[in-house]
């Protein structure tokens, strides 16, 4: 039975983080062929489990280091039924994948979780298509009929919640939504956005947001940012307008550099973690509800690490601030 999927406890307002890029880790820090950018297949062996428990591990460290929540991220972002036949799985092993990518979660919420340190187990669903170039576009009925066997199978896990990551057009997101919704799972929409602060499709994320918001009756708990280094989408913000309070989160890449860049790239870019820390307060000082921290591409505990050391003391401020 999930723990908290009925009560989120970061929708208290309370300092949550989650961890950095995990297939870059696995890419280039661990030198492992990721076909697709597949992190699931490190379940194959025990080695891989193994891997995957020490590098949670780390954040579950600084979260209770710092007294602070922390939403563990599992590896199901290509496990969805397209990806798995194109890397040659069979139907059956799209249960197996995503509840066991689950499980695994399980021991270090036992060693690690505290009154102060709650730990909520967040199913990551990704795109059908490519995660910075949407290709062919779904209808939202298109793709809640695409993304609901994957939805509906993590519905029965202890999945608190569902996530639906590096989302480039609000089509795809509504049908996620409306598939999660079928079957009571709380959603998380993330969009990938370019460093102009839009969408691949041209889109706002102002005009992506209010576009679920308004098809799905506000389902999505609230939106995520993702894949864009902090300081390339900082300016997009102006004065708490009611589309940006639906933002809590911000899953920042390390580099600067554009996604076009990135695709080339033959070396990992980690950028600077002190600034990555600081550009991050910047986003806190802007967004008014902003409270949950994460890592994309590059990132790893250091990003991590600077965010909470940059934007405890100050997330605590605000709060007591607004407590008088």
């Amino acid at each position: 039975m999930a723990k908290y999927r009925n009560q989120l406890p970061r929708l208290s307002g309370d300092f949550f983080i989650t961890n950095g890029g995990l297939e870059t880790s696995l890419i280039f820090h661990e030198k492992r062929e990721l076909p697709c950018f597949a992190a699931f297949i490190i379940l194959q062996d025990e080695s891989g489990c193994d891997w995957l428990r020490n590098y949670l591990s780390k954040y579950a460290d600084i979260a209770r280091q710092y007294n602070i929540g922390l939403i563990l991220e599992n590896v199901t972002w290509r496990a969805s039924p397209g990806w798995l036949s194109k890397l040659g799985y069979a139907e059956d092993d799209l249960v197996y994948i995503n509840q066991k990518s689950i499980e695994i979660l399980d021991d270090i919420r036992m060693k690690y979780e505290t009154e102060k340190c709650p730990i909520v187990f967040s199913a990551c669903i990704g795109p059908r298509a490519d995660g910075y170039k949407p290709g062919v576009l779904m209808s939202s009925e298109q793709a809640q009929a695409y993304h609901a066997r994957q939805i509906e199978i993590l519905s029965k896990t202890k999945a608190d919640m569902v996530t639906g990551t590096t989302m480039n057009y609000p089509e795809e997101a509504i049908g996620m939504a409306r598939a999660a919704k079928q079957v009571g799972m709380p959603i998380v929409i993330s969009f990938t956005i370019e460093n102009d602060g839009k969408l691949a499709t041209g889109q706002t994320l102002q005009e992506a947001i209010e576009l679920v918001d308004a098809a799905t009756d506000k389902t999505p708990i609230y939106y995520v940012i993702n894949c864009a280094h902090p300081s390339n989408f900082a300016h997009i913000f102006h004065s708490n307008e009611d589309w940006s309070r639906r933002i809590h989160g911000v899953r920042g890449n390390a580099s600067k550099k554009s996604h076009a860049e990135l695709d080339e790239s033959t070396e990992l870019d980690d950028g600077n973690p002190l600034e990555f820390g600081a550009d991050n307060l910047a986003l806190l000082c802007k967004l008014k509800n902003l409270n949950i921290f994460d890592g994309c591409c590059g990132t790893d505990y250091r990003h991590i690490e600077e965010i909470c050391k940059t934007c405890i003391p100050v997330f605590d401020q605000i709060r007591l601030n607004k407590h008088y």
